[in-house]
């Protein structure tokens, strides 16, 4: 794998591979031809853990607006709806997720990869404005955990 930055929350490392790029909605982004391919950062998945449900609200080949709901996921620690995170046309799926959905659990930079879609990825962040941006929300992702534990 490539260099990696590393972001910690808590006791955990979250790992995040540089040759990508990320969201705020805390997907990474890695160009594939013409189209950007989608999955969930190290981050995400910490905070979701054990994810065990995917579903999608699209099919493939239809063209999305940037945040439009395209699906949702659960897991062991929260239900949540996916958005799309630029616009373009969803061109495929992950077929595998759909009947192993704990790929995304295992190996959530590779084959535990979402969607690709098409369009103009000029709204992403590089590694290490991501990680920037992890130093702010995790102070609120903190106070809201601990809070959910009282």
């Amino acid at each position: 794998m490539s260099s990696e930055l590393v972001f910690m929350m808590g006791e955990f490392e979250a790992r995040f591979p540089t040759d990508r790029q990320y969201t705020t909605n805390h997907m990474w982004a890695q160009q594939q031809g013409g189209s950007y391919r989608f999955g969930f950062s190290a981050y995400a998945i910490r905070l979701l853990q054990d994810v065990y449900f995917l579903d999608w609200s699209v099919d493939a080949q239809t063209k999305v607006a940037e945040r439009q709901l395209i699906g949702s996921i659960e897991s062991s620690k929260a239900e949540s709806d996916l958005f799309s995170p630029l616009e373009g046309r969803l061109t495929c799926f992950n077929e595998a997720l759909l009947s192993d959905p704990a790929l995304i659990n295992v190996d959530g930079y590779e084959r535990g990869w979402l969607f690709e879609i098409s369009g103009q990825g000029d709204a992403f962040h590089a590694p290490q404005e991501y990680i920037e941006y992890l130093v702010e929300v995790w102070e609120v992702a903190q106070r809201t955990i601990k809070g959910q534990l009282h």
